[in-house]
């Protein structure tokens, strides 16, 4: 491993009970601002995933370029992971026509790929094995699918008119009822605590969908109807809060073979 590229701390925030709700508010914020720019803005899908998609490439060059964990950094290259996941997967499941299941299947094999790709090159797709640039350039990778999958699943059990049918709300709870699941299986046994992580990791960005969708979508269509430029303002507000009143650790490394 070259020098340059080994860290006593990682980059990546250290994984927390606050680490998961700030995951959830970034990817409702992912949601509420995705809408905004394609929707209320009227920019269209492919517009908001080239804007989005542009922010993300320079936060993580930025991310990947650090010599240490910047906490609002971290959470910049988050919260742009899941816009452009919200984008890219409304164009993929209906600009292009896919549908919510074909969407979310691509992605689903495309998530799985970047893990087993990960695993073969690296022999670990644990975050306390993040450091090098390599690995952290599978981990953002991986992190943009599971966004963008999230987010397709998300529509997909949600949608009252072309998904599963249960509603935002009822789609917020199914979710966060998999994730009380996952947190069980945390304290209560012993499956492995990587693939927890990136179970949780999963779960929380189509929890947040249904969220965002639920704030903004029609009262006519099981939503709130409040303005996507406002809620999308509360929750970055909200995480900039925690960002700067919250003490950031990063996530320690785990001791070389």
């Amino acid at each position: 491993m070259d020098q340059d590229n080994r860290h006593t701390l990682g980059k990546v925030a250290q994984v927390t009970l606050l680490f998961w709700i700030a995951k959830i508010a970034a990817t409702t914020l992912g949601e509420t601002a995705g809408d905004a720019v394609t929707m209320s803005m009227k920019l269209g899908y492919l517009v908001g995933t080239v804007i989005f998609a542009a922010l993300f490439l320079a936060a993580v060059a930025a991310q990947i370029a650090a010599r240490r964990f910047r906490p609002a950094l971290f959470w910049l290259v988050i919260i742009a992971t899941t816009t452009v996941g919200t984008t890219l997967a409304d164009f993929c499941d209906r600009s292009l026509g896919i549908g919510y299941a074909g969407g979310s299947t691509i992605l689903v094999l495309l998530l799985a790929g970047s893990l087993a790709w990960w695993r073969l090159a690296l022999g670990s797709v644990s975050i306390e094995r993040i450091d090098t640039r390599k690995a952290e350039i599978f981990y953002w990778m991986t992190i943009l699918f599971s966004q963008t999958l999230g987010t397709a699943l998300g529509d997909w059990f949600s949608d009252p008119e072309t998904g599963l049918g249960l509603g935002y709300q009822g789609g917020a709870l199914a979710f966060g009822a998999a994730l009380a699941v996952v947190g069980g299986l945390y304290f209560w046994t012993r499956v492995s605590r990587t693939a927890l992580f990136w179970a949780a990791f999963i779960l929380t960005r189509p929890l947040g969908a249904t969220v965002g969708d639920f704030l903004d979508k029609p009262i006519t269509s099981g939503g709130l109807a409040l303005s996507r430029y406002s809620a999308s303002a509360w929750l970055a507000a909200a995480i900039v809060a925690y960002i700067l009143l919250i003490p950031q650790r990063a996530e320690r490394l785990a001791p070389a073979d």
